[in-house]
């Protein structure tokens, strides 16, 4: 897959040209190929199943996501063994796999591991670019080893050195390389290496697994000094917050289209309950909100995409709105499914978990609206 054209950069001093946030027809085309591929292995029924296992991700979806689409790739370059996308494609993925809530460890490994590792690799040699190789291949995963928390305002280390413990990384569990920024710069750890102990924590969102991560005299690959390692994390951050937007979008709009379809399904008093004034006027606000979303999360990944200089404010914008809609679409479903929503069979609580977990990860909302009251330079008075 080649890069999509970029539009050129703005004059300094002038406005940005204005982004075209339609889905292009690779993008749709992608799309098509991912939800297919969710429908056949990450229905609702085998997500559920999943949940109550031992073992939530599924190695051969992750294969298929991975090396039969080629999604883990996306954002690395050719020359790396990459796709050559952007982050409007690997946000098109993210939108599909909120939409089936898919136990995937895309967003940690392929987004925010890969960005991460894209902002150390200025060659085609190099451990950074080895390492991006094989998570391009879908061959290994990584995960950035900071608390799921963790605002891009917030990248800097957490340990002195390979000793101590983080907790709350996402997808540890799963992981086959540790990337751990410390005050010494970031390590490349294998998971296996001796000193190394992932301890699974019980998160509220089943489909994506937290883990408490311990080193103890443990060994690992320096990638980068203490400076270039805190831009770096701060990078990898960054897009994991802005495409963590489209998986939200994902999600409400599942959200939405299921309410609405169960809603003129169900019949109360000879006529169907999506028919009454009152859930018509809350639908209609929650459309409103979807694609006030889906605005906010395409511009975001668009900015990314373009390395745009508002690509910060994009992102901390898409993030304070989008986690709350995805939130509020959420309940709506549970509530408005009536007695069904509340039950364990249906998947309206797997949506309801993700979309809480979703909305604390990368930074809160309130995190991310001090940051665009921060990057906003409001006219005086």
């Amino acid at each position: 897959m080649t890069a999509p054209t970029q539009p050129s950069a703005a004059t300094p001093g002038q406005p940005s040209a204005t982004p075209d946030l339609l889905y292009t027809q690779d993008e749709e085309d992608l799309r098509s190929a991912v939800r297919a591929l969710l429908a056949d292995r990450a229905d609702a029924p085998t997500v559920i199943a999943a949940t109550e296992s031992d073992t939530p991700y599924d190695p051969r979806l992750w294969e298929a996501l991975a090396t039969g689409i080629g999604a883990a790739g996306l954002l690395v370059p050719e020359k790396l063994g990459g796709q050559g996308a952007s982050h409007r494609e690997a946000a098109v993925v993210l939108e599909e796999l909120g939409r089936s809530v898919a136990p995937a460890p895309y967003l940690t490994s392929a987004v925010v591991a890969t960005e991460t590792l894209l902002a150390l690799a200025d060659g085609e040699d190099g451990p950074a670019a080895a390492l991006l190789a094989e998570l391009a291949s879908g061959a290994r995963m990584a995960v950035l080893a900071v608390p799921f928390a963790t605002p891009p305002s917030g990248a800097r280390a957490a340990l002195t050195s390979l000793d101590g413990t983080v907790r709350g990384v996402a997808d540890a569990a799963v992981a086959d390389v540790l990337l751990v920024p410390t005050a010494e710069g970031l390590y490349a750890v294998e998971a296996t290496a001796p000193g190394v102990v992932v301890e699974p924590l019980v998160p509220l969102d089943l489909t994506r697994p937290l883990a408490a991560l311990t080193l103890s005299g443990a060994t690992g690959t320096l990638l980068a000094d203490a400076d270039a390692s805190t831009t770096a994390v701060r990078r990898g951050l960054l897009a994991g917050a802005g495409l963590l937007a489209s998986e939200q979008l994902g999600i409400a709009e599942w959200c939405l289209t299921e309410t609405v379809r169960y809603t003129r399904e169900r019949h109360q008093f000879n006529r169907p309950v999506g028919s009454f004034q009152s859930l018509k006027h809350r639908m209609a606000q929650l459309w409103l909100e979807v694609v006030s979303a889906r605005a906010a999360a395409r511009n975001a990944a668009d900015a990314l995409a373009t390395g745009s200089p508002d690509a910060p404010l994009a992102v901390a914008v898409a993030q304070a709105y989008c986690s709350g809609v995805a939130v509020h679409a959420a309940e709506e479903c549970v509530q408005l499914h009536g007695g069904i929503g509340m039950t364990w069979e249906h998947p309206a609580h797997l949506y309801l978990k993700r979309a809480k977990a979703d909305s604390i990860a990368y930074g809160s909302a309130g995190s991310h609206r001090e940051a665009v009251a921060e990057l906003v330079e409001l006219p005086a008075p």
